[in-house]
């Protein structure tokens, strides 16, 4: 698999795991999103913000690129967080719809791009204004690795409260090269 088709790849995992993520969390009476769990950033709609968070701020940084992609368009007018324990969705429904956009901002950026793309530096400053450049393909295997590893905790909050997310790995996107047709069964 090449590299792009990987990085749509984990996109689509992506967008998969967090549809799978907030419908689990709908579920829950807002005190229980709300509840402190111990977690990195408290609980879990600390955690679920957190992670919007991080993602805006990537790709506000990417479509600040002068050869930014016009899918990213929809991420400049966002605001830029202000820390990474920010909490600015406080409503559920709210968080949601937002995830639900990045989500799709993440997918059409990453299906227009090609290997040209992935090795083209990004040019950046983090929080504390330190000057970074760094290949694209490596910037966004963190921020799906950043992602992944959140959502291992919220999957661990949901447990918390009771919600079995089920399957959550990689693999039940893959397919099985061997099988005739999708069983819709995925071992792991």
């Amino acid at each position: 698999m090449c590299r792009a088709a990987h990085v749509a790849l984990m996109a689509r995992y992506n967008t998969w795991m967090n549809t799978r993520l907030y419908a689990a969390a709908d579920g829950l009476p807002a005190a229980e999103l709300a509840r402190d769990r111990g977690a990195f950033f408290g609980s879990l709609l600390g955690t679920l913000n957190h992670l919007a968070v991080a993602d805006t701020i990537w790709l506000k940084r990417f479509a600040a690129d002068p050869d930014a992609h016009a899918a990213l368009e929809p991420v400049r007018a966002l605001p830029m967080p202000e820390a990474l324990d920010a909490v600015p969705f406080p409503e559920f429904a709210r968080l949601s719809e937002r995830r639900r956009m990045l989500d799709a901002v993440i997918e059409r950026w990453t299906a227009s791009l090609d290997e040209a793309d992935l090795v083209r530096p990004l040019h950046y400053r983090n929080a504390r204004g330190q000057a970074f450049e760094r290949e694209t393909f490596g910037l966004l295997m963190h921020l799906f690795n950043h992602q992944t590893h959140h959502r291992g905790q919220a999957t661990t909050l949901l447990s918390q409260a009771g919600i079995d997310m089920g399957v959550t790995d990689l693999l039940a996107l893959l397919p099985d090269l061997g099988a005739p047709a999708d069983t819709g069964v995925h071992p792991h």
